[in-house]
């Protein structure tokens, strides 16, 4: 499930001296900073800093560039057989303020996150904020350790997602990255058949099954046959990489 559009904010407990919340933080990151004031600029939204250069933005700036980096290295070498457009799409959905957020709650960031009164009223720290601060902290990563420290980071916490894309990537773009794989692997394009097909003529739904070559790939429900496909492809690529079906069907 991913992160809301507020995520509520629990502040660090008390502790007996100033820089305690940043061991706290180091804690839960699993990741121990060299030099401790990186951690902090990454911390700092620019509500709560004295200047905007203070604040963490241009880290966020710099681990933009550090996460896709390694995003795409991980995509080119997991997915050989898929093109440019195709891991271009995978990419933006992995790096997505979205997906942030939600790497971001799972490491409980916003108990850390120094924002002025006025951004986290009622407790509140917005999504795309947590988006930015988990941005921040791979450049502050990259800054003390260097890649490798940074990419073993990303990994840890982003590799599950990288390694399920078949099952987590937009459900628009699974016909045509079912097709890329079975056109560069098989030489041949996936048909998808419809197996079932229940309720009135006006709101009918369809099970349907995508079929490479010889292989019939698990079918999955849909409102309407576009759909069904799409799902259905998405069966298949799952199956193929050894995934857990997203669309599971009794049928």
């Amino acid at each position: 499930m991913f992160a809301d559009s507020a995520i509520r904010s629990t502040p660090p407990a008390t502790v007996s001296s100033p820089d305690a919340w940043l061991q706290e933080c180091q804690e839960a990151i699993g990741y121990r900073f060299e030099n401790l004031e990186l951690l902090r600029a990454a911390l700092t939204h620019v509500s709560m800093a004295a200047s905007r250069l203070g604040s963490n933005e241009r880290l966020e700036f710099l681990g933009d560039a550090v996460l896709g980096l390694i995003v795409c290295e991980r995509l080119y070498e997991k997915f050989p057989e898929y093109l440019e457009g195709e891991l271009t799409k995978l990419k933006s959905f992995i790096v997505s303020r979205r997906v942030c957020a939600q790497v971001a709650q799972t490491l409980q960031l916003e108990r850390f996150l120094r924002v002025g009164a006025g951004v986290g009223r009622s407790g509140s720290v917005p999504a795309n904020l947590l988006g930015d601060v988990f941005e921040a902290i791979i450049g502050a990563i990259y800054l003390d350790g260097g890649l490798e420290a940074a990419k073993e980071w990303v990994l840890r916490h982003m590799g599950p997602i990288i390694d399920h894309i078949g099952s987590t990537a937009p459900l628009e773009n699974a016909k045509s990255l079912l097709q890329h794989l079975a056109q560069k692997q098989h030489g041949v394009t996936p048909k998808y058949e419809v197996v079932d097909e229940k309720g009135p003529e006006h709101s009918k739904c369809f099970l349907v099954a995508a079929v490479v070559g010889e292989q019939r790939f698990p079918p999955a429900w849909g409102r309407s046959k576009k759909e069904a496909e799409q799902k259905a492809a998405a069966n298949a690529l799952a199956r193929l990489h050894h995934q857990p079906l997203p669309y599971p069907s009794q049928a």
